[in-house]
This record gives structure tokens, C-alpha cells and sequence, in this order.
């Protein structure tokens, strides 16, 4: 499998604080993986370095064998990884197809046209309908975003990034704030479109850890900034320390 993501020792100082300390770990063609820690870890820190918003203060991030160091989102989606943009709360007004129709559009490296113009491109319309239906939404194409249940939201928002068309998709926490029965059929969703689509590796930032257990092909763990386990399932669930160092719970000995 080749290796679509890596980063090598990468550290990233504010200041005197150290959000994440050499951090290194590969995503390969065809892999799940799942980044978790408890609050404070250095979660939210490392998304924002992979998808180019923030700059390492040392070390490399390459993408497809590019360095991918600061590159922002928008030059980094046109490489080929997108991230979810909850573009749901920045713009609830607009409907499921125009939500859709702006990723299409930044895509397509048309993101200043006026709405009025998307909504008049069939090439644009033929690929909102297309992503509409992957995600069970081509019903509420003229619904306003707002007035989705939160678990369409959640795919809303999804959807939006899948409809860059990327290699790679990077979630975080994409089923925050929905029932759990909701959660999965989310997750069920979200890996049949990737399929579907042919996105080559999802990254999942999420603290539900049966849905990590269920999904992830690989789970990296972060403590206080620095890698504490890189494993698959069934070793990262059969150590009582590394569970109970992410999940808060005291092990028996």
C-alpha cells in the first residue's frame, strides 16, 4: 500500500506551550484510521496541521510525497484531501443543494461565482444531485440547511467534502451531538459513499470508542502532545493502561 500521509517528528510550540511533540505515524492507501486522546491531547492541533491551517513549528508533513506544511485547506484539497467543513452552521440559510453546489464549485475552482450562477451550471447541478443521493439527501435538495435534523447536518456536512472529490477525507468528530443509534447509521453512510466514491483513506478524530473499535482499521492515540499507541483494534482494546490512559478509566492489575 502506498502511503498517501506522513508525518515526520512534527512538534508544534505556542509560545512556552507544546501543543504536540514529535509526532510521526503514516496513513497508507486503503486505511481507517482513527486519532483519539483525551481533551487537551493535541487532537485538534495535529487536524489543523494535516489539513494545512497550521504550520509545524518543526518537523515535515507530506502529502502524496509533497510537503503539505501550512499549504491552507483550499490548496490542499486541490492535491486531494478535504476535510468536513460544517459549512451547515457558517451558512444556514442556504439550501442542501446550494451547500453542496459551494464545495462543487471550490472544486472546480469556480468559489467566487454567485449562487444564481451555480444554480444555472448543469455541470455543477448534475454533481450536487450525484452527491445528494450518495447521502440519502437528493430529497431536500431545496430545504434549508437549518432545517435538517442534526443527523442530516452531519451528512450535509460531509457530503460537502466529498463533493471535492478527494483521496483522502479527514472527519472530526462527525457524529457529535447525534443519538447513537444516529451515530451508526451515519458511519454506515459515511463508509459506503467513500467506496463509492473511491476515496483511498479516511482519518476519524472521534471520542465514541465503539464506534473507533467498529470502524478503524488502525487508531493512533495521543497524550500530552506525543504519540502514545499506533495500533490496530484489537492490540489498542487488549491494553488496560493505553485504554485507560484515553478513556479516563482506571485498570485493575
Amino acid at each position: 500500500m502506498s502511503t498517501l500521509i506522513q508525518t515526520l517528528n512534527v512538534t508544534k510550540a505556542y509560545e512556552k506551550f507544546v501543543a504536540l511533540r514529535d509526532v510521526s505515524f503514516e496513513v497508507r492507501e486503503g486505511e481507517f484510521i482513527s486519532i483519539v486522546g483525551p481533551n487537551g491531547a493535541g487532537k485538534t492541533t495535529l487536524v489543523n496541521v494535516l489539513t494545512g491551517l497550521l504550520k509545524p513549528t518543526s518537523g515535515q508533513v507530506r502529502f502524496k510525497d509533497q510537503d503539505a506544511a501550512g499549504i491552507g485547506p483550499v490548496r490542499l484539497a486541490q492535491l486531494g484531501m478535504a476535510r468536513a467543513f460544517q459549512l451547515v452552521h457558517i451558512f444556514p440559510a442556504l439550501t442542501v443543494g446550494e451547500t453542496i453546489a459551494v464545495a462543487v464549485a471550490s472544486q472546480l475552482g469556480r468559489s467566487r461565482r454567485l449562487f444564481a450562477s451555480l444554480a444555472g451550471d448543469a455541470g455543477i447541478q448534475k454533481r450536487v444531485r450525484t452527491v445528494a443521493e450518495i447521502f440519502g439527501l437528493e430529497r431536500k435538495l431545496d430545504a434549508e440547511s437549518r432545517l435538517l435534523s442534526q443527523g442530516e447536518k452531519k451528512l450535509l456536512d460531509i457530503a460537502s467534502a466529498f463533493a471535492l472529490r478527494p483521496e483522502v477525507i479527514l472527519l472530526d468528530e462527525p457524529t457529535s451531538g447525534v443519538s447513537t443509534g444516529d451515530k451508526h447509521s451515519i458511519m454506515q453512510v459515511l463508509v459506503a459513499a467513500a467506496r463509492q466514491a473511491g476515496v483511498k483513506a479516511i482519518i476519524l478524530v472521534e471520542h465514541d470508542m465503539d464506534l473507533v473499535a467498529e470502524y478503524s482499521s488502525r487508531i493512533v492515540a495521543l497524550q500530552e502532545g506525543r504519540v502514545l499507541a499506533d495500533l490496530p483494534p484489537a492490540a489498542f482494546f487488549n491494553d488496560p493502561a493505553i485504554v485507560a490512559a484515553i478513556v479516563g478509566k482506571r485498570t485493575t492489575h
